[in-house]
């Protein structure tokens, strides 16, 4: 069987708009997609191409398309680095592996002179070549080699197998759909749905996963028939049998103790410096995300002390509300001589652009700091095509307020036992006029129910969660309650995500930063990042998740991570002389939306038009009447429901996308 090669055919792929605004010069970002028919049955190369018109938001600035008999892959890119050499798909020179690749490698100069050595002869300057030469060479040994984000794809056309690859922390994603005998993969979910004959329906436990979680939990998609690849895994499939799934890294707690403190801050130096300065690799303008806090302060001072350009930095403030960072932004930029760009949001403006928000995550998210992220992005994509920025310094170094209360919880856990009664007497209290009172009594309830909880993944999943159970019951429809939930959720949960008995002896601190790592960071955290910022075609780097770095920061005692209620504590010693005065000791804000404000003012009315209208409320997950109380208990200030709400009104929005044709069509709504 021949290959054809479809090269450079960007002017024929539709463009699915997800973005409101087109930058002056379109970026380069990059995106994958592919189909594994088997059984001798081809491939159209017109299908593989019409998957990657849906992505092509992800690299407007280039195309290709492989096509091999009964397989064919192809790529969406975003230059940046070997602009002009870097064309996907790459082949070795004996025509026998070919890539296709979304991510950036950062030491992939490094690999070069052993691959040379080796007896590869390189065409190009571009990342993509070196994974490919790497994987000739090493094989699955190929993945920890390589210090970057990444899924990749490489064909074997001897063998005519498939591998597929995702970077050990989940920076980026990969979906996958198994029908028909074959399967497929992309870097989003909507360009697995262009396939002919393929079916999508409705998966009723992600939707509990999402009003329980604000996410879908993955593997798990919203549909019954897609999943996505694990951080850390590779996949191979033959021309016959199953798929074969093997994990190349896990993360280890491997703490050193005995060491200095004054040796911990120094190292933490050196290593921030060094992951942040491999990530500015790059031919094309890098900035920066810059919050106030101590993550992204943290590497943007980074960034200024290991380049002698001056670079542009960008904030998202929301005036006159208390989560305000624009200041504490701006004076971090001013310190370091940035040029800083700062957007303020309103309410109306966020409203305005849900719809497009929720397009460009293809499955329900309620992760709130989607919206300023996808404004923040729009901007930045006017100015530069690479970011940097702080996501994993909370979960690595203890930044979380819940990681915080896992310590408390595991303490207080007695004390909260006997005081049970007391606690479910409070809930029969009536509520009070004063709507600071009203929340703090919702809060305490909760660090309750969570501390009763006999194991630290458990409490993790309960400080997660955006509903409790009892609002569950309340809030679902009778049938949909009893299939979904119930007493062991948090123990089923457990199960699926922690099933290695001997991580239950960690700490209860280094289980939720376990949880908060493997399970909440590449489903919530990261898959926001990925989509604000891809459907802007900006690329996004993530410094503190070098698999080098997280190695060593599993290495750091707990007490240099959270000490005397402090979170981040070696971090913050460690930046502090580069930071202005006081900053790195700041309290965590991040880009939040301020919900429990917006929801009492015209953004809720927005909400309520949004669940009224789209079709959500005849679905069969929630009951109306709960909803309508949601919306009136919180504007009454009697509790505060803002995230749940939040999700409510994605949801609607999906929900109607979905039933109107979307960007993907109909297909299989409902149970």
């Amino acid at each position: 069987m021949g290959v054809l090669c479809v090269g450079s055919i960007a002017s024929r792929a539709p463009n699915p708009g997800p973005q409101a605004s087109t930058p002056p010069e379109p970026p380069e970002v990059c995106g994958i997609a592919g189909w594994y028919r088997r059984a001798g049955r081809q491939v159209p190369a017109e299908i593989i191409a019409r998957q990657c018109g849906r992505i092509r938001h992800r690299g407007p600035d280039d195309e290709g398309v492989l096509v091999d008999g009964d397989f064919g892959f192809g790529m969406r890119r975003l230059s940046i680095i070997d602009l002009a050499g870097g064309h996907q798909p790459i082949s070795s020179s004996d025509g026998r592996f070919s890539i296709v690749f979304n991510g950036e490698i950062y030491n992939h100069m490094d690999l070069r002179p052993e691959l040379e050595a080796g007896g590869w002869r390189f065409q190009t300057q571009s990342d993509t070549e070196t994974l490919l030469a790497s994987f000739v060479r090493w094989r699955d040994a190929a993945w920890l080699k390589l210090d970057g984000m990444y899924v990749a794809a490489i064909w074997d056309r001897r063998s005519r197998s498939l591998t597929l690859a995702r970077d050990p922390l989940g920076i980026k994603s990969l979906h996958l759909t198994q029908q028909h005998g074959g399967l497929a993969f992309a870097s989003e979910l909507s360009a697995l749905r262009v396939l002919p004959d393929h079916s999508f329906e409705v998966d009723e436990r992600g939707v509990h996963d999402y009003f329980s979680f604000g996410h879908v939990q993955k593997p798990r998609s919203i549909f019954r028939q897609a999943r996505t690849l694990e951080p850390g895994h590779v996949l191979r499939l033959d021309p016959s049998g199953g798929p074969s799934v093997e994990a190349f890294w896990r993360p280890r707690l491997r703490v050193t103790s005995g060491r200095r403190r004054a040796d911990w801050i120094e190292e933490t130096r050196e290593r921030v410096l060094g992951t942040v300065h491999r990530h500015m690799l790059a031919d094309v303008e890098v900035g920066a995300f810059l919050s106030g806090g101590v993550d992204s302060g943290a590497i943007a001072a980074a960034m200024a002390r290991t380049s002698s350009a001056r670079f542009k930095t960008f904030t998202v403030g929301f005036p006159g509300a208390a989560i305000d960072e624009t200041e504490a932004a701006r004076r971090v930029a001013n310190h370091l001589g940035c040029e800083h760009i700062v957007l303020p949001l309103r309410p109306m403006a966020a409203a305005e652009v849900l719809p497009a928000v929720q397009r460009a995550f293809d499955e329900p998210s309620a992760a709130n700091s989607a919206i300023p992220l996808w404004f923040l992005s729009r901007t930045a994509a006017e100015h530069v095509k690479v970011v940097l920025c702080g996501e994993g310094g909370d979960e690595l170094f203890a930044g979380y307020k819940r990681q915080r209360n896992a310590q408390l919880m595991q303490r207080w856990r007695p004390a909260m036992q006997a005081l049970t009664p007391m606690a479910r007497a409070m809930d029969r209290w009536p509520t009070s006029s004063s709507r600071r009172w009203n929340y703090l009594r919702q809060n305490a309830r909760r660090f309750q129910e969570a501390a009763l909880l006999d194991s630290g993944f458990k409490r993790f999943f309960a400080a997660t969660q955006i509903t409790s159970a009892s609002l569950r019951a309340r809030l679902y429809e009778p049938d949909f309650w009893l299939r979904q939930d119930g007493p062991d959720a948090f123990e089923r949960l457990e199960r699926e995500h922690f099933p290695d008995r001997a991580i239950q002896q960690l700490s209860g601190l280094d289980q939720f930063l376990l949880g908060d790592l493997t399970v909440h960071m590449p489903a919530s955290l990261l898959n926001r990042l990925d989509r604000a910022s891809m459907a802007h075609s900006l690329e996004a780097r993530v410094p503190f998740l070098s698999r080098d770095f997280v190695d060593w920061a599993l290495t750091v005692p707990d007490d240099l991570k959270l000490r005397r209620g402090v979170g981040k504590y070696l971090l913050r010693e460690a930046v502090e002389p580069w930071l202005p005065t006081g900053s790195p000791r700041r309290r965590k804000q991040g880009f939040q939306l301020p919900l429990a404000d917006w929801f009492t003012g015209d953004f809720a009315t927005f909400a309520r038009e949004a669940w009224e209208t789209s079709g959500a409320a005849d679905a069969g997950y929630l009951r109306p009447a709960a909803v309508e109380e949601l919306f009136e208990a919180h504007r009454n200030g009697q509790a505060n429901h803002g995230r749940i709400l939040y999700a409510i009104t994605m949801f609607s929005c999906w929900w109607r996308d979905q039933a109107t044709g979307g960007s993907s069509g109909p297909s299989g709504l409902g149970r």
